[in-house]
């Protein structure tokens, strides 16, 4: 009988978690959420899928959390919950010593959210905690050459943050991360819907219009979707229609703070590694770079190709999986930790 656990590699989103088990393989791809009684936090009656079913159906003593927010710890007693849970759901709890994880981070994550998230993790059953910036790790999912001496940029837009970094021999030269990505984008549907059409609609139905009808660039081809939700002055159920052109605007806010977080680090990377980039484009990542038509409209506004990665979502947690399966990485990574 094995008495150590295996080691995972942990992608905590703000909404999604992956965890990934060394010799095993992707275990657990679930929503980053908690449904608790509103009185006392501490009981807790859903976590993951089965908390964001719950989504707007849940009675007023319960409390729908979101653990992690903008990349970070918004609710350190839920996040340990939630993480102790995944971590009994890929592994269970009989063994005396815990996991060795490797969790991706913002890559300028404040020294205190690092502690923060360091002491859940730990609480949840690890033994040790080693850091890997999202963006190198998703450079490495989407098959860059990061150890080359080349430079290559990778944006990866987020749940709750978007972190854009160039990258070469191995770390990174440039980085910057803003609190933006699909979050916000839902949370601008609502908006936009409250002020002109004075309905009420909830987190859910935002992010179906975000998936099937919002789009980064206005399209030539108009469409509408009937949307339902609550009349603000009556509080009765009403249905409004939304047209492509609408939800374009809605998110055209959030698309542009995606674009001012690329300018920003453009604008540092050195000359030679510019020159890379200009030859190699930049690469999309995170499930919110999936918005129809956000590729186009950096590439237009910077004049320089861009792609989105295949599977942009899963990037983060191969990258991550490939570093916690090569042992020459891993070793690297955690004597960089030590020092």
């Amino acid at each position: 009988m094995a008495f150590i656990q295996p080691d995972l590699a942990l992608d905590l989103g703000s909404s999604y978690t992956s965890i990934y088990v060394k010799g095993r393989g992707l275990m657990l791809h679930e929503p980053t959420a908690v449904v608790a009684e509103r009185a006392d936090r501490h009981i807790i009656h859903a976590v993951g899928q089965e908390a964001k079913d719950l989504i707007g159906r849940t009675a007023e003593n319960y409390i729908l959390i979101d653990p992690v927010q903008h990349g970070l710890i918004a609710d350190f007693d839920s996040t340990e919950i939630l993480l102790r849970y995944f971590f009994r759901q890929t592994i269970g709890s009989s063994r005396i010593l815990g996991p060795r994880v490797l969790v991706g981070v913002p890559s300028d994550i404040p020294a205190v959210s690092r502690k923060a998230l360091r002491e859940a993790i730990l609480w949840a059953g690890a033994r040790k905690v080693f850091f890997v910036a999202n963006t190198f790790a998703a450079a490495i999912g989407t098959g860059l050459p990061v150890y080359e001496p080349v430079g290559s940029m990778v944006v990866s837009v987020g749940g709750g943050t978007t972190d854009a970094a160039v990258i070469s021999l191995g770390g990174t030269v440039v980085s910057h991360a803003v609190p933006t990505g699909g979050q916000n984008m839902d949370e601008e549907i609502v908006n936009y819907l409250k002020k002109y059409s004075g309905m009420l609609i909830g987190d859910r139905t935002a992010e179906d219009v975000k998936i099937d009808l919002a789009s980064a660039v206005p399209t030539k081809d108009e469409r509408t979707v009937q949307v339902r939700g609550r009349n603000l002055l009556s509080s009765q159920a009403m249905v409004a229609t939304l047209s492509s052109s609408q939800a374009h605007a809605a998110v055209k806010d959030p698309c542009m703070a995606v674009l001012g977080c690329i300018k920003w680090v453009l604008e540092r990377t050195p000359p030679e590694l510019s020159a890379d980039i200009m030859r190699t484009g930049i690469h999309l990542t995170g499930g919110a770079s999936q918005l129809y038509a956000l590729d186009q409209f950096i590439g237009s506004q910077l004049s320089l190709p861009v792609y989105l990665a295949r599977d942009p979502g899963d990037c983060t947690i191969r990258g991550l999986s490939y570093l916690l399966e090569n042992p020459d990485l891993m070793e690297s990574i955690i004597s960089a930790s030590e020092e």
